[in-house]
């Protein structure tokens, strides 16, 4: 069994003595020529991970709360010695992927961090920053050393991704700021020509007062409508939230619904769907020394086609009151809005579960890539034509086949603005060669 850090000692406490597993991400990894399985934190609350055998995946469906160690030696069997299963569980203690005093200890400290601040601090854009940074500096630079040129290096390279999108594009520019956009949440490296096909057209319009970001919920707890009460930091400086279109909303939802729009505010906390806009608002309609730029409210939605776009269990905020409501107060807000979808399109591979390699050349890969291509672009005809209805009814029939994750943020997107349709500017898709993974993203425009 191997770790990334040392084991820390197995204390013997209550919920060791009955582990109950939090929910958690398997991936696969190697360590010194050895295969390994590393396990973390599916609500990214916690940012360790384990590192063990895949043999150890066999005593994951027995950490319930219900069964003792003893017992889970015996459920397990195939010569698992007690010692050794008291280790792993003090490893996954330890990371905070156990139900527990560790788990509770974590989980206050980031929702207190989260309450001090004004902003979110960044994720995934400064990781970008600092990659592109290591690229020049090489691999013995320093932390300080990668953050300082960070900035520099990922404008450059969101101006050459804008000029690479665009070179032989007959509209390089949108003649005025439009209602809305389409854009997806990828990382930069498999997103970057559909993001740069949106925002690189932003960059000669008038600038918005304000950017409502809707994005999708990948690893909170709400079951609906998310908001978030504060503002968004990026390597290029910090976007303010609209504290007045956020009180707006509010009065509009009313007390209850207003606390329920907020009661998973911490799931904003590491969600990449909105922050990663956050470095292309600032380049293209902020000032692009200081940072600053429109001030701006970010919103997790969920998928309405799951059940009728109330909340999965009832208890969150459905999205038809959340519509009403943001729709009433951009209408009696002063100045200019712009909404952004932040909004990725089919997930298939391996690592999603399909069995069905999609890459390759034999006929079943084809077939699939075939059926996968297909659908989309029968969904987004729907999307295209402003059938916000229509794309949750069909997305619910066929139980959404090629897992779309953004139906709710382009169906509150398409209401919000009344669209007769949308227009494309560009769809891609980004996959490696192993049939691992393979996404589809779009960029378009509702004028």
């Amino acid at each position: 069994m191997t770790q990334q850090q040392p084991i820390p000692p197995f204390s013997g406490a209550p919920h060791q003595q009955r582990p109950k597993l939090r929910a958690i991400r398997g991936f696969a990894t190697q360590h010194n020529e050895q295969v390994l399985m590393g396990l973390a934190d599916a609500r990214q609350i916690s940012d360790k991970i384990v590192l063990t055998s895949p043999q150890f995946q066999l005593v994951l469906p027995h950490l319930n709360g219900q069964n003792d160690l003893d017992a889970i030696v015996k459920l397990v069997g195939r010569g698992l010695e007690r010692a050794v299963l008291e280790q792993f569980i003090a490893q996954l203690d330890d990371a905070a992927l156990l139900e527990g005093p560790v788990f509770d200890g974590v989980l206050a400290k980031m929702r207190a961090d989260f309450d001090s601040s004004e902003s979110l601090p960044p994720g995934a854009s400064a990781q970008a920053g600092e990659a592109l940074a290591a690229q020049e500096l090489g691999e013995n630079s320093t932390e300080d050393q990668r953050r300082e040129l960070a900035p520099r290096k990922l404008r450059e390279a969101m101006d050459q991704w804008i000029s690479q999108a665009l070179e032989k594009a007959e509209d390089p520019s949108f003649d005025a700021l439009p209602r809305a956009v389409i854009a997806p949440h990828l990382d930069y490296w498999r997103g970057w020509m559909n993001y740069a096909h949106v925002y690189g057209r932003l960059r000669v319009v008038d600038n918005p007062d304000r950017v409502v970001i809707l994005g999708t919920n990948h690893f909170g707890t709400g079951t609906g409508v998310t908001a978030c009460d504060k503002g968004y930091e990026s390597p290029f400086g910090t976007l303010a939230l609209d504290k007045d279109l956020l009180e707006r909303v509010k009065s509009k939802l009313g007390p209850e619904n207003s606390e329920i729009l907020l009661r998973h505010r911490y799931d904003h906390e590491r969600e990449h769907s909105i922050e990663l806009h956050i470095p292309w608002i600032q380049h293209t309609l902020g000032d692009s020394k200081s940072g600053a730029g429109p001030k701006v409210l970010g919103v997790l939605v969920h998928d309405p086609a799951v059940n009728n776009g109330e909340s999965y269990d009832g208890n969150g905020l459905g999205i038809l009151p959340f519509i009403e409501a943001l729709k009433a107060a951009i209408a009696e807000m002063p100045g200019k809005t712009l909404i952004v979808a932040s909004a990725d399109l089919s997930h298939v591979g391996q690592s999603f579960g399909d069995q069905t390699p999609i890459m390759g050349e034999t006929p079943e890969a084809d077939a699939f890539r075939t059926k996968v291509l297909t659908h989309d672009q029968e969904m987004l005809a729907l999307v295209e034509q402003g059938r916000a209805e229509d794309l949750v009814s069909s997305m619910a029939w066929q139980q959404n086949p090629t897992r779309w994750c953004s139906i709710g943020n382009l169906v509150a997107t398409l209401k919000l603005t009344d669209a007769p349709s949308v227009r494309r500017l560009n769809y891609a898709g980004v996959g490696d060669q192993q049939g691992v993974a393979f996404v589809t993203s779009y960029a378009g425009v509702i004028a």
